[in-house]
């Protein structure tokens, strides 16, 4: 009877080893980012009821403030420019899920988000895109001038 005893207290020993063997090995990957820009934004979050140029910025990324510099220049009375700083407005970029930054998105005045770039983008890009968002196919796609 001791024999029997001792076997099964080994054999519990034993699974309860193993069993934490397997969970250590079990260990989750780390999540990965998913470097995606926003499809639709509420647009009583932001300033404006036209056109919107969100960039999703941080203060401490000196490609942001060139993203920035540039959308700037793409403000007018049809299409509100806002900037919405990680450090200051760290709730909208939770909302949308803002993984990276810079990230600028044109929008509607519904919120549908017609372009969007993640990191630099040149100013003709930003333009031509801002034009294209709002007159569809009045940009040649080709993208090429003759001179």
């Amino acid at each position: 009877m001791e024999r029997l005893i001792l076997a099964l207290v080994v054999v519990a020993v034993a699974a309860a080893v193993g069993e934490i063997v397997r969970r250590r090995r079990a260990v989750d990957p780390p999540t990965q980012p998913k470097f995606e820009a926003p499809a639709q934004l509420d647009r009583r979050d932001f300033a404006g009821d036209g056109w919107l140029v969100a960039v999703f910025t941080s203060e401490t990324c000196s490609t942001c403030a060139d993203v920035v510099h540039k959308a700037e220049v793409v403000r007018s009375d049809d299409v509100t420019v806002e900037v919405v700083p990680y450090q200051t407005r760290k709730p909208l970029h939770e909302r949308y899920e803002i993984d990276a930054v810079p990230c600028l998105v044109i929008a509607d005045g519904d919120g549908v988000v017609h372009r969007a770039f993640l990191g630099p983008v040149t100013a003709t890009d930003l333009w031509a895109a801002v034009a294209d968002a709002r007159d569809p196919g009045s940009i040649d796609p080709g993208g090429a001038c003759d001179h």
